[in-house]
């Protein structure tokens, strides 16, 4: 077959054509543009139009861009739902999650849709209010409504109405931030053991004990941070102060900040916003950081290294966290169910200039 080589922006009259009438008014609705008006336009056969639009090797690249300009030219859209019969997949990952105002759940978020995007899926979004099991439920039937390959449920406070998030049998699904590794497949970032090195930072630099900042109590995060707070200063045979809770907040941060004894001398929070919110209230009362009180944050987030002074803080791998989700799941829909199981993502402490040296009066 001979390719007609013509300059698609030729074909203006006939573009108009298929469009389905002129642009004035009293013109004929606009008629849905096919596969067939596409390879018209462009020279080439329907079969070809048809691996362009499914991102199929063995097309010539000039080809293809004559292609894909006629795409663009009469502003012609894949039919995504004869695809989706015709192979089976939706090429969509839902997203399900309680409320997107935690650092965390942001963060994981945005991970998890840049990765699916590379991969070569959109991402479906839907937002829980309540953390109840019926309210998953519900998540899940909007899902399927939704027509999505697979689910990733992000879990980081424990459900008001059961000990365990429970999910509808045979739908592929990964869960993070959650206790539920012997049910499910899990990705999480290793909590503990980012704790566990914020506090021996602490107490290396021979601070008697650690006080602790922590998050609510219902988060699966801030538990695991709070255990291993307190065991860390347990078996090294130090007093453990009683616990201060915030919601994560740097407000909450800074309430609690004014209420620290006067011989604290080292302070872990369970996130850098809280962090921050100790850092204001100790510079209010006059102590200085780190000079007599030496300050620990969780997150890493982008701002930590501007915070006055630059916060000493562990590392959450966000990025691979979303890239262990979307693998795990893309693996799930080519091969079926997985075992289930957690794996967890590494942390590492970033020290830097809100920590020190303790020196006793």
């Amino acid at each position: 077959m001979t390719r007609v080589t013509r300059p698609v922006k030729e074909f203006t009259i006939e573009t108009q054509r298929l469009r389905g009438g002129s642009d004035v008014p009293g013109g004929r609705r606009k008629q849905r543009v096919s596969m067939a008006d596409v390879a018209k336009l462009a020279g080439v056969s329907s079969q070809t139009v048809s691996r362009v639009a499914n991102g199929q090797a063995g097309v010539v690249e000039s080809t293809r861009e004559q292609v894909l300009a006629a795409m663009r030219e009469l502003g012609y859209r894949p039919n995504s739902a004869a695809r989706s019969l015709r192979y089976g997949r939706f090429n969509t990952l839902g997203v399900i999650l309680f409320g997107l105002s935690s650092t965390g759940n942001s963060r994981t978020v945005e991970a998890i849709a840049t990765q699916a995007a590379t991969a070569g899926y959109a991402t479906t979004l839907i937002p829980v209010g309540a953390p109840t099991q019926d309210n998953v439920l519900g998540a899940f039937t909007r899902m399927g409504e939704l027509a999505v390959d697979g689910v990733i449920v992000i879990i980081e406070i424990h459900l008001l109405d059961a000990t365990s998030v429970a999910l509808p049998p045979g739908v592929h699904a990964v869960v993070v931030d959650s206790d539920a590794g012997e049910r499910y497949p899990v990705v999480d970032t290793d909590q503990a053991d980012g704790a566990r090195q914020a506090v021996r930072h602490l107490l290396e630099l021979g601070h008697p004990t650690v006080w602790h900042l922590a998050g609510p109590a219902e988060s699966y995060a801030s538990e695991r941070r709070a255990l291993a707070w307190r065991t860390v200063l347990e078996e090294a045979g130090r007093p453990v102060p009683a616990i201060t809770r915030g919601d994560w907040s740097a407000e909450s941060g800074y309430r609690a900040g004014l209420t620290l004894p006067a011989d604290c001398t080292a302070v872990f929070a369970a996130n850098d916003q809280m962090a921050l919110g100790v850092l204001r209230a100790l510079h209010e009362r006059g102590r200085r950081v780190p000079e007599d009180v030496s300050v620990v944050g969780f997150d890493d987030i982008a701002d930590a290294s501007s915070y006055l002074p630059p916060l000493t803080t562990v590392h959450q791998d966000f990025a691979e966290v979303g890239r262990r989700c979307v693998q795990a799941l893309l693996d799930q829909i080519a091969s079926g169910p997985a075992a289930p199981g957690t794996d967890l993502v590494r942390t590492h402490l970033v020290i830097r200039n809100s920590t020190a040296p303790h020196h006793s009066v």
